[in-house]
C-alpha cells in the first residue's frame, strides 16, 4: 500500500508566506478572510504530493471552515474538488475545555463530540489531542506525573474515547513536549492504563526525541494502537529545563528540524509506521514554513526514500 502525505495546517502560519509582520497578523487577517486563507491553503497544496490536511488551532481551525464553507460537507465538497481530504484535527484551541479539572468532563466530552460530528461529516475518522504540560521544574509545590494524575487522565480520556467511537471517530494522543505525555515512561504507562478499544496514541518523533527518548522504540512497542503519527526531525534532545509558560512553543523550535536534517532514524521509524494501523498516512509536520511547497516537498522526498 502506497500511503498518502498529509499536513498540519499550522505549516502555511508563516507570516511570510501572507507577506505579513507577525503571527498575530496572520491571525487577525484570516479570521477577517476565511475563504481566502483557505483557498491560498487549498491552491498552494496542489503544487504538493500532499493530500491530506490535520486541523488545527485558529485560524486553520473547524471554526474557520464552517465560517469560509458554511457547514462540514461544504468544507469537504470544496476540498474533494481539488484532490484533498481532512484526515484529522487536533484539539489545540487555547479556549478547549481543561483537562486537569474532573469537574470540567460534561465539558471536555461536549467540546470533543462537537468537534467528531464535524469530522465524521468531512469524512474523517481521527480526532488528537494532548494531556496538559508539566510545571517548570523546581515549582513549589512540586507538580508530580504519577500513576495517580496519569489514571485521572485515563478515566477522562475513556470517557471522551467512548463518546467520540459513537461517531465512528478515534481519539488519539499527541506526544507533546512539556506535556505529560512526553517521555517514554509517560507513553508506556499511560498506554498501560487506557483501554485499546477507545484510547489510541499520535507519537511525534520530534518530541519523543526532544525528551530524550527513541521514537522508533516507542512506535515498535505501541505499533498496534498507532492511528496517526507526525514525521517531524529534531536537532537534539532539549538538555535544559525550559521555563513553561506561553511562550514554551516558541522556544521548543530552534530544536525542531526538517526531515533528514537531524537525528531521527528515518528508516526505522518508516518501517515501525508501516506496522500501524495508521500505516495509511505520513503526516508531515512543518511549524511556519516560509516556503511551504518547497518545504513539503524535500520532505516527502525524505519519506519516500525512508519507505524504501
Amino acid at each position: 500500500m502506497t500511503p498518502r502525505f498529509a499536513t498540519d495546517v499550522i505549516t502555511f502560519y508563516h507570516p511570510g508566506f501572507w507577506g505579513l509582520e507577525s503571527a498575530e497578523a496572520v491571525r487577525d487577517w484570516a479570521a477577517r478572510h476565511p475563504d481566502v486563507f483557505w483557498e491560498r491553503v487549498m491552491y498552494t497544496l496542489a503544487e504538493t504530493d500532499v493530500t491530506g490536511i490535520e486541523l488545527t488551532f485558529a485560524p486553520g481551525d473547524l471554526d474557520s471552515a464552517l465560517r469560509a464553507f458554511g457547514s462540514a460537507d461544504g468544507f469537504r465538497r470544496e476540498l474533494a474538488g481539488r484532490g484533498l481530504a481532512v484526515v484529522s484535527a487536533f484539539v489545540a484551541d487555547s479556549d478547549a475545555p481543561d483537562w486537569r479539572h474532573d469537574a470540567d468532563l460534561p465539558a471536555i466530552v461536549a467540546d470533543a463530540e462537537r468537534r467528531a460530528a464535524f469530522l465524521a461529516a468531512t469524512g474523517a475518522e481521527l480526532l488528537v489531542t494532548g494531556l496538559p504540560m508539566r510545571t517548570t521544574f523546581g515549582t513549589r509545590p512540586p507538580f508530580f506525573v504519577d500513576a495517580g494524575y496519569l489514571g485521572r487522565m485515563a478515566d477522562i480520556a475513556h470517557a471522551v474515547g467512548e463518546a467520540v467511537a459513537r461517531h465512528g471517530v478515534k481519539l488519539a494522543f499527541h506526544t507533546e513536549s512539556h506535556s505529560t505525555l512526553w517521555y517514554e515512561r509517560d507513553i508506556d504507562l499511560f498506554m498501560a492504563l487506557t483501554d485499546p478499544r477507545y484510547v489510541w496514541l499520535c507519537p511525534d518523533s520530534c518530541h519523543i526525541a526532544l525528551g530524550g527518548g527513541d521514537p522508533v522504540a516507542v512506535a515498535r512497542r505501541h505499533a498496534p494502537r498507532i492511528a496517526l503519527a507526525h514525521w517531524k526531525d529534531a536537532v537534539g534532545p532539549i538538555d535544559v529545563h525550559l521555563t513553561i509558560d506561553d511562550t514554551i512553543y516558541a522556544r521548543q523550535q530552534p530544536y525542531m528540524t526538517e526531515l533528514g536534517t537531524g537525528i531521527v532514524d528515518w528508516s526505522g521509524w518508516a518501517d515501525a509506521m508501516s506496522r500501524t494501523p495508521g500505516a495509511g498516512t505520513i503526516l508531515i509536520e512543518l511549524d511556519e514554513a516560509a516556503d511551504p511547497v518547497a518545504a513539503l516537498k524535500a520532505c516527502t522526498t525524505v519519506a519516500r526514500a525512508a519507505l524504501l
